[in-house]
């Protein structure tokens, strides 16, 4: 029997207010609201995962701490993983402090890669790290370039002991183009630690295709786009899942 797959619904917060961006521009930008409302809708759906992201600390021009901060106490009885811009030991503790379960590690966090090593060491499950990839390189979003090769990274980071990885493609990314099956794959073949898939989302039956690869070590997927587009609920995508709702 195929088993559940773990989905995580996205909040990437510009300015205080809900937005979705496309294929990592930062100019393609659409709001969608109060990111407090839209959390309290997936709460009662029956998110067991809040995904997080700063999307003005992703790409260096502020931060949304105060936002951040209050979706996450709302979210508080139920796991909250942070990502957006963190790049330093400094805003992955003030990730921690404002009720993190997990933190998604920026990509560019791994040009300096001695921090990353020493916190997945220290800080294990409450890890991940991300890796933003086009074609076959890292290319970080905010970045201004490669960010490596993903096969050279991918096997540096098993050495260190990483527990977990975030996958996007960053041109399936908020496209509702489904996700990159191929990389998923590659990537799963690299690692027996648990992934998660993010980017590119559009349908149910996408969902349904991302849950077989569930048996070779894929554990969950970011949502994003496709909810807020109306193309499923969230309660629809669980059930798909199989998530228990």
């Amino acid at each position: 029997m195929t088993q559940s797959l773990e989905l995580l619904p996205a909040i990437d917060i510009s300015e205080g207010r809900a937005v979705r961006i496309a294929g990592g521009d930062a100019s393609a930008q659409t709001i969608y609201g109060d990111p407090v409302e839209i959390v309290a809708e997936w709460l009662e759906a029956g998110a067991k995962w809040i995904h997080l992201v700063d999307l003005d600390a992703a790409f260096g021009r502020g931060d949304n701490r105060e936002a951040i901060r209050q979706v996450a106490n709302l979210a508080s009885g139920v796991n909250v993983q942070i990502s957006g811009g963190v790049n330093t030991r400094a805003r992955l503790d003030q990730a921690l402090e404002a009720g993190a379960t997990r933190v998604n590690l920026a990509t560019n966090s791994l040009d300096e890669p001695a921090w990353v090593y020493q916190a997945i060491e220290e800080l294990g499950n409450k890890v991940a790290v991300g890796l933003d990839v086009l074609g076959t390189k890292l290319s970080a979003r905010g970045g201004t370039g490669e960010s490596g090769d993903l096969f050279e990274v991918l096997s540096n980071l098993e050495a260190a002991g990483c527990r977990r990885y975030i996958v996007t493609d960053v041109a399936k990314d908020g496209s509702l183009k489904g996700p990159n099956l191929e990389l998923l794959r590659f990537v799963l073949a690299k690692t027996n630690k648990p992934v998660v898939a993010s980017g590119g989302i559009s349908s149910l039956e996408d969902i349904e295709e991302l849950r077989t690869l569930v048996s070779l070590g894929l554990e969950g997927a970011i949502l994003g786009k496709a909810l807020y587009a109306g193309r499923f609920t969230l309660s629809d995508a669980l059930r798909t899942a199989g998530a228990a709702i």
